[in-house]
């Protein structure tokens, strides 16, 4: 997509702070966090929404869930179950999709958010 930011920061049209990448994936800072932990998982595939998405995409939107834990304990957010039963930490995953879904950027992306509680 031409005008598509995501896209851009992809193709490092436009600097991010990456925290991954891979073949199929990036995560990198949300430039206007909304907690001291606030990142971004995409595709690299364009897709427009998680409404978008089809069966073929499943195994990408996996990819992305399973990536989102592994960064943010590396961000000092893992969720952590103690032996005594106890539980600490965590993070907050958010996709937004359409207008009343509170999506301002068209290009499927999960916000993973951590470092307060919430």
């Amino acid at each position: 997509m031409d005008n598509c930011i995501f896209c851009k920061i992809v193709e490092k049209q436009i600097p991010a702070t990456i925290l991954y990448e891979d073949d199929e994936l990036m995560a990198f800072n949300d430039i206007n966090p909304a907690a001291p932990v606030h990142f971004l998982i995409i595709p690299k595939k364009h897709l427009s929404s998680l409404a978008d998405a089809k069966a073929e995409d499943a195994v990408l939107l996996g990819k992305m869930l399973e990536l989102a834990p592994k960064l943010a304990a590396q961000q000092g957010c893992a969720y952590t179950e103690h032996a005594d039963g106890s539980k600490s930490g965590g993070f907050k995953t958010v996709v937004n999709t359409g207008p009343n879904g509170g999506q301002i950027v068209y290009h499927l992306h999960m916000h993973v958010i951590g470092g307060t509680k919430l």
